[in-house]
């Protein structure tokens, strides 16, 4: 396993604090914002200096009910291949439904959602993680992620989901402490026993980031300091194993270097003051263990992989009685790849990600066992992450409509989900207000056509058009 230390996320905002911050190890770059023919310059010069560069892949959608792309798998190993990094990184996650394998409208979420944690979609993530490994260059890690909303009849604890995951497929695993922390928030899960269960030999590197409570709900937003929890479960982490790397993510809202300084200062020293804690459980244990006396190993003994002793294994969360599954249910038997019992768990999966997602960003009914307030809370979040990576992307819409942008920007994602990207996404924002009649300020209106027309190549559409695109929006809300 490769020795990474204590590194931070690389972003363009930050790209010079990154590189005059001493004692850097390694960074991470999201894959999808850099292209492998045209690095930033201050990744190569970082790169020159000794500091490891990793790229972290965010729309794979492993835990998708579709085989990964082709060509995104491909655009991510030569990223790998140009950055000379050790390993690529990935998410436990779908972010995209429908389609072929559904009949249904394809959608976009823009965002990770989680996988139900039962047969089937452990089968097909397998699979794909297979596929993966086969077509990438160099080790792939997959990163468990932060969820506002649970799947009702789940038939795994998410340690065990990762671990059988790992048993079946030799994939390594990134751990986001602050991850686990979110889903303890808001889904009762334990951290503790989710580290308990993980084979802690495949840890690959460790996310650690900040979040903000709001109502009840954990949001991880990578915007804010890392809390004093997530802290604790680096530590409970720290003290099992040692490791291989630990890494700050930061993504918005970005403090002055010496604060990100601190906060890489604090990481280390958890991690040192853990091991130094969890090497002193060992000695303990081995002394007692000569002496002949009864080994007791506690919650922050290091072990070398599998579960801690007294961890129940293979025991699902509790799910309310009143809460009635979705059909995601699996085989149980592990399947080789390609077999007809993956093909069906594919589609079986594919129906119900399409369902849960039209739901969340195309406003139609919530699925049978979902909890309806989780997904209200889940679908605002998803159009307000929209609204923000829009404004970045097309930066001159903020600009032209001013505090409209964003009111006019949920009302529209309220029904009308992304389909083809971010770009894709600002133009047909403001095809639709323009066939609205909107904004009704004529030099306002004015601008945004403008706008429109030179990034589209088209004129205003007609009568025509219009019936159409209300014709494919209705389609779509079914």
């Amino acid at each position: 396993m490769t020795e990474l230390g204590i590194g931070i996320g690389w972003r363009p905002e930050i790209a010079e604090a990154v590189e005059g911050l001493s004692g850097l190890d390694w960074v991470e770059v999201v894959a999808e914002n850099i292209c492998a023919d045209h690095l930033p310059g201050s990744l190569t010069r970082l790169r020159r200096r000794g500091v490891t560069v990793v790229p972290h892949g965010v729309s794979l959608g492993l835990g998708g009910a579709d085989r990964p792309d082709p060509a995104r798998l491909a655009a991510l190993g030569e990223k790998a291949v140009a950055l000379g990094a050790p390993l690529v990184t990935e998410h436990i996650a779908f972010v995209r439904a429908g389609g072929a394998l559904t009949a249904s409208p394809a959608l976009e979420a823009g965002h990770l959602l989680p996988v139900p944690r039962t047969r089937d979609a452990l089968d097909v993530l397998c699979e794909n993680v297979r596929i993966a490994q086969d077509a990438l260059p160099v080790p792939l890690a997959l990163e468990n992620i932060a969820a506002l909303i649970s799947w009702p009849g789940e038939e795994m604890t998410e340690g065990r989901f990762l671990a059988e995951l790992v048993e079946r497929t030799g994939v390594r695993l990134l751990i986001d402490v602050a991850n686990l922390h979110t889903n303890h928030v808001n889904r009762g899960e334990d951290p503790a026993r989710a580290l308990s269960e993980l084979p802690v030999e495949a840890i690959a590197y460790v996310h650690v980031a900040g979040g903000v409570e709001r109502d009840g709900v954990w949001h991880d937003t990578h915007a804010h300091p890392v809390p004093r929890p997530v802290l604790d479960v680096l530590a409970d982490l720290a003290s099992r194993v040692s490791p291989p790397g630990v890494l700050l993510e930061r993504d918005d809202d970005f403090p002055p270097a010496e604060e990100l300084a601190e906060e890489l200062a604090v990481i280390r020293a958890t991690v040192a003051g853990a091991s130094v804690a969890g090497a002193s459980v060992g000695r303990s244990a081995a002394a007692e263990k000569s002496a002949g006396r009864p080994l007791l190993i506690g919650a922050g003994a290091r072990v070398s992989g599998g579960p801690m002793p007294g961890a129940v294994a293979d025991a699902p969360p509790a799910v309310p009685e009143a809460v009635a599954p979705v059909p995601v249910r699996g085989g149980g038997a592990r399947q080789p790849s390609g077999t007809p019992s993956v093909e069906g768990a594919r589609q079986r999966l594919g129906l119900a990600q399409a369902s849960l997602l039209s739901a969340l960003v195309a406003g139609t009914p919530v699925p049978e066992g979902f909890d309806s307030r989780r997904i209200g809370v889940q679908s605002r979040a998803l159009a307000a992450k929209r609204a923000g990576v829009v404004a970045k992307v097309a930066p001159e819409l903020p600009g032209i409509l001013g505090r409209e942008f964003r009111p006019a920007f949920l009302a529209y994602a309220r029904s009308r989900p992304m389909s083809g990207g971010y770009r894709r996404d600002a133009l047909d924002f403001a095809e639709h207000l323009l066939l609205a009649g909107r904004p009704e300020d004529p030099a306002v209106h004015r601008l945004l056509t403008r706008w429109w027309q030179d990034r589209s190549g088209s004129r205003p559409p007609g009568p025509a058009a219009r019936l159409l695109r209300a014709a494919r929006h209705a389609l779509v809300r079914r």
